[in-house]
């Protein structure tokens, strides 16, 4: 089958197509050809060495397409059944890729291997977000960085499902177009206004209860300073590179404000929460209070460019490999 390995960390220069063997399924596993492979930026914090990965390696968590072959003591799946997973193991970028079967779930009928692949690590993580992390209560105004991003589109459209007032940032006009199509209240262009002092502006000096936050090094110090009293930066992603190093003391200065940096994987580490979480995701996609817009896709082959798009800031909404 056709592969995406790295054998060293750097730029997207890095990316080789090879060719290897199909693997087979173990005891607990299934085997899926991929129809659809979801890209993230964690994938590129793997290509960097940002997130250390044994070398050589695979790249990609995200998928979607049919099972082929289930392992030994497998029922939660058989042969011909559509699966989405995002929860690793690394490798998703190819043409076949095993995964346990308990970190797999079903999309359901009517949904395409394509939306599946495009929305389950970024709705998933929109979904503990807004609902677990930080649960976010009708009414409220937040903050969310990136707004026309993968994750961040997926955030605003499920905020205001929620009753909030949402300020989102982006980087264009046109993005900020596109926020407002998904919901968004307000709209802030973060290379050219001042975020916080916008932030301050439309709470009328309060601040907002919550950031999210993914693009880390550039709007750290901005969403500290968005902040309401005893209010929380959730930093979920580097965009711009990681966030600086912060003494505890600073968040008492700035009004008792609480600082977390979560994962996915930690809110969807049992199969039972997995499931919830995947759920409730395709509960509002179902329901059209979320959409998901796949704004390009790319030949597996084409990774590297995929990544170049990605890094460039050049994406909306999501993107995916196509084997």
């Amino acid at each position: 089958m056709r592969a995406i390995r790295i054998s060293r960390t750097g730029g997207p220069e890095v990316l080789e197509t090879v060719e290897i063997d199909t693997p087979r399924p173990g005891p607990g596993e299934i085997l899926i050809h991929n129809q659809a492979i979801g890209l993230n930026f964690i994938d590129t914090y793997h290509r960097t060495g940002l997130y250390p990965v044994k070398l050589p390696s695979g790249l990609g968590m995200e998928g979607a397409g049919e099972v082929v072959e289930v392992g030994e003591g497998v029922t939660r799946f058989q042969a011909g059944d559509l699966a989405a997973y995002a929860s690793g193991p690394i490798g998703a970028y190819a043409e076949f890729h095993v995964v346990k079967a308990e970190r797999a779930v079903k999309p359901p009928a009517g949904l395409t291997a394509q939306v599946a692949a495009a929305a389950l690590l970024k709705g998933m993580t929109a979904e503990f977000l807004l609902r677990r992390c930080f649960p976010v209560q009708p009414g409220q105004t937040i903050l969310v960085h990136a707004a026309a991003g993968g994750v961040g589109s997926i955030l605003v459209q499920w905020a205001k499902a929620l009753g909030a007032v949402v300020i989102g940032t982006v980087g264009s006009a046109d993005k900020a177009a596109r926020a407002h199509e998904l919901g968004a209240d307000h709209t802030i262009l973060y290379r050219d206004q001042d975020v916080s002092a916008e932030v301050r502006r439309i709470t009328d000096g309060v601040g907002v209860p919550v950031v999210y936050d993914s693009v880390g090094a550039a709007t750290f110090e901005a969403s500290l300073k968005s902040l309401a009293r005893r209010g929380m930066l959730v930093s979920y992603g580097n965009a711009s590179g990681p966030a600086p190093a912060i003494l505890p003391a600073r968040l008492s200065q700035l009004g008792s404000v609480f600082l977390t940096r979560p994962t996915l994987f930690d809110y969807v580490a049992t199969t039972e929460d997995l499931d919830a979480s995947a759920s409730a995701l395709f509960d509002v996609i179902a329901k059209g209070q979320v959409r998901i817009d796949i704004g390009q896709t790319f030949p597996l082959a084409e990774a590297r460019a995929a990544h170049e798009a990605m890094e460039g800031r050049e994406t909306v909404g999501a993107s995916l490999l196509i084997p």
